[in-house]
C-alpha cells in the first residue's frame, strides 16, 4: 500500500480497534463523550463511502464497573460474569452513539477459534460481508462469557487483525493509550525513539514491544505487533495511534502522530503459498474439462462442472481440485460439506435450493478461495506448447 493511503479518507475499507481503556472508567464507567466523539468520526469516514468495521474492548471493564467488581486480577467465572453484564450495556452505547446518524450498528462475538477454523472462518466473513452490504457497522467483540482459558483485555488486536484480514481490509487502526511504536518502552526510557514508519516487521521490531501500560489494556505492544504481522502479511496496513484524544480518526487525518505499517507488497503470492502449500487436503474434487478452462481463465468452481467427489470434508476445508485424468490443477476452499457436493455435482446453480432444502452458495468453491497450483500451471503452459507444436 503506498503512502498516498495513510489518509483515512483514500481507503476502501478499515478496522478500528478501541482498547478498554479508552472506552471505559474505571470508576464511572462508559466514556460517552469520547464515544460519540469517535462515531462522528466513524460516520464522517461512512459518508465518503468507506466501510468500517469496529473491534470494541470493554465488555468486561464494563461489567465490573457495574458490578461493583474490586480492582485486581479476576477468577475464569468472574470474567465471564463481567463479560455477560458489559457486553449488554456496551452494544447498547454502541447502538444509541452511532442511531445519531441514523446508522445501524450490529453485535457480532467471535472467538480465535471463529477466524483460524476456516468453516467458522467463512459463516463469520458472509455475515461481514453482508452486514456492510447493508449499511450496518458491525461491532466485534471475543465472546468472553463462554471463554474456556484466562481471558487478556489485549487479545483483540489478534482478533482486530484476523477481522481485517478476513474482511479484506485496506488498513487497520490499532487506538490505543500509546501514540505509537517506540524502539523502547517509553514509560521506561526516556531516550527511547518514535518510529514513524515501518516498512517490514523485523525481528528486531518486534524486540522493541514492551509491555502493558495501565490495568484495562494488558496486552500492550507485544499484541500489536502480532497483529501488525497477521494484518500486513495479508496486504493489510496497519497503524498504531493514540486514541486519549476526541476524535483520534480526525486527528490521524489531520497529522496527529502514529506509526504506519507498510502492507506486503505480495499478499496475492502469500495467500497462495498457504492455500496451495500449508493446508494438507480434506478431499478431491474432479472437474470435467469446461470447468478446468474456466478455472485457469479466474473463474469459480460451479457445481455444473464437477464431475465427482471424494473425502469426508466440512465447508471451508481444503480440497484438491483434479482434472479428468486426475492431475491437480487447483486447491481451494470448499464451499458445501462432501456430503451436499455430491447431491449437487453436475447440477445447475438454480438447482441448488430445490436439491437440499435452502439457497445455498452458488459457487461450489469461489474464485477468491481458489489458488491454481504449482503443478496445474506447469501443465497449462505445456499443454499450451504442445498444442502450438500440433499447429
Amino acid at each position: 500500500m503506498s503512502t498516498r493511503l495513510r489518509s483515512l479518507s483514500r481507503v476502501k475499507r478499515v478496522v478500528i480497534k478501541i482498547g478498554s481503556a479508552l472506552l471505559v472508567d474505571r470508576g464511572s464507567g462508559i466514556r460517552k463523550q469520547w464515544l460519540d466523539a469517535i462515531c462522528d468520526d466513524i460516520a464522517a469516514l461512512k459518508a465518503r463511502g468507506t466501510d468500517v468495521l469496529v473491534v470494541s474492548s470493554g465488555a468486561i471493564a464494563l461489567g465490573r464497573t457495574v458490578l461493583d467488581m474490586p480492582s485486581g486480577a479476576l477468577k475464569l467465572e468472574e470474567s465471564q460474569a463481567c463479560a455477560a453484564v458489559g457486553q449488554i450495556a456496551l452494544a447498547r452505547h454502541w447502538s444509541e452513539s452511532l442511531s445519531r446518524h441514523q446508522i445501524v450498528a450490529g453485535q457480532i462475538l467471535l472467538t480465535l477459534g471463529d477466524t483460524e477454523e476456516r468453516r467458522r472462518y467463512l459463516n463469520a466473513r458472509a455475515t461481514l460481508s453482508q452486514l456492510l452490504k447493508i449499511g450496518a457497522i458491525p461491532i466485534i467483540n471475543e465472546n468472553d462469557t463462554v471463554a474456556t482459558t484466562e481471558i487478556r483485555y489485549g487479545d483483540n488486536d489478534r482478533l482486530a487483525a484476523r477481522v481485517a484480514t478476513m474482511a479484506g481490509a485496506d488498513l487497520l487502526v490499532l487506538l490505543s493509550d500509546i501514540d505509537g511504536l517506540y524502539t523502547a518502552p517509553p514509560h521506561l526510557d526516556p531516550e527511547a525513539q518514535f518510529l514513524d514508519t515501518i516498512e517490514e516487521i523485523t525481528p528486531a521490531i518486534e524486540a522493541m514491544a514492551g509491555g502493558a501500560a495501565s490495568e484495562l489494556s494488558r496486552g500492550g505492544m507485544r499484541t500489536k505487533i502480532d497483529a501488525g504481522k497477521i494484518a500486513t502479511s495479508a496486504g493489510c496496513a496497519m497503524i498504531i495511534a493514540s486514541g486519549k484524544t476526541m476524535n483520534p480518526l480526525s486527528s490521524i487525518e489531520n497529522g496527529a502522530r502514529h506509526s504506519w505499517f507498510a502492507a506486503s507488497k505480495s499478499p496475492v503470492t502469500a495467500r497462495k503459498t498457504w492455500i496451495a502449500g500449508q493446508l494438507q487436503p480434506a478431499g478431491t474434487i474432479q472437474v470435467d474439462n469446461g470447468a478446468e478452462g474456466a478455472l485457469r481463465s479466474g473463474k469459480s468452481l460451479l457445481p455444473a462442472g464437477v464431475h465427482s467427489v471424494s473425502g469426508a470434508f466440512h465447508r471451508g476445508d481444503t480440497v484438491s481440485i483434479v482434472t479428468i485424468e486426475g492431475r491437480e490443477i487447483a486447491r481451494g476452499l470448499a464451499g458445501y460439506d462432501a456430503d451436499e457436493a455430491r447431491r449437487i455435482c453436475g447440477r445447475k446453480s438454480n438447482e441448488i435450493e430445490n436439491i437440499l432444502g435452502y439457497a445455498g452458495r452458488a459457487a461450489m468453491i469461489h474464485r477468491d478461495d481458489l489458488v491454481m497450483t504449482e503443478l496445474g500451471q506447469r501443465e497449462a503452459a505445456a499443454g499450451d506448447r504442445k498444442d502450438a507444436a500440433h499447429a
